[in-house]
């Protein structure tokens, strides 16, 4: 059952998954992004991000990456990484995400207050690395990924890459090397695809959500004034 801030979509194999909706308070043609999770769910802080690019004037929709193995509505603790959110991440797999990105990519299509050749995406921790899969398999104008884990894992997709891809990796994250990030940067520069790479030195993993420890104030102000300038540019909000 869905309410006014969610959505039930249904992907091409037929399952069905919820998704957060945000819209600008302006009326009239907006841009559209897809928003894409942490392993924790769409919880407070992706719903408060999905607010906030409202407010800057985008119609942001971000569905259930575990739908397939999880009840709608998960939210799994900071805490709780191994325990509780490892099992439905690996049960990700290529083609179930490809089709929830047309879900929600469709959806924004059928929507009469969206412009439709202005899509963008972005993505945060494992939603970082779906945003760069988002940018390859979707006609999108712009992508944004921050500290995508596992990006390093599917650079084959580079070449197809449809739109300027900015990058936000934590220079203290000991999840993601700087051998990750360059074997990212250098497959899409070996595409000949545009990028902005931007590594905070003094950044942690997770330093935009202020939910987790490893959350710094300043390096979440200073890669949200770019992300917002990057999507004005490329969108056009």
């Amino acid at each position: 059952m869905s309410t006014p801030n969610t959505l039930v979509l249904t992907a091409a194999d037929g399952t069905q998954l919820h998704a957060y909706v945000a819209w600008p308070q302006a009326s009239g043609p907006a841009p559209g992004i897809i928003l894409l999770q942490e392993a924790f769910g769409v919880n407070g802080h992706i719903r408060r991000v999905a607010d906030r690019l409202a407010a800057a004037g985008y119609v942001v929709v971000a569905p259930e990456l575990f739908h397939r193995t999880a009840a709608p509505g998960l939210e799994i603790p900071y805490s709780e990484f191994a325990t509780q959110a490892m099992p439905h991440y690996g049960a990700l797999t290529p083609d179930g995400l490809n089709q929830d990105l047309h879900a929600a990519y469709d959806w924004l299509q059928t929507q009469p207050d969206v412009q439709h050749d202005k899509i963008g995406s972005i993505g945060f921790c494992l939603g970082g690395q779906v945003s760069f899969r988002a940018n390859a398999v979707l006609p999108l104008a712009a992508a944004v990924s921050y500290y995508g884990g596992g990006t390093h894992t599917i650079t084959s997709l580079a070449p197809d890459l449809h739109a300027p891809h900015l990058f936000f990796w934590g220079g203290l994250d000991q999840h993601i090397s700087q051998e990750n990030i360059k074997q990212v940067t250098d497959a899409v520069g070996a595409a000949g695809k545009p990028y902005l790479n931007t590594v905070i030195s003094y950044a942690d993993h997770g330093f935009h959500c202020d939910e987790r420890p490893s959350y710094n104030k300043d390096a979440a102000a200073e890669a949200w004034a770019l992300t917002l300038a990057f999507f004005k540019q490329k969108l056009g909000a």
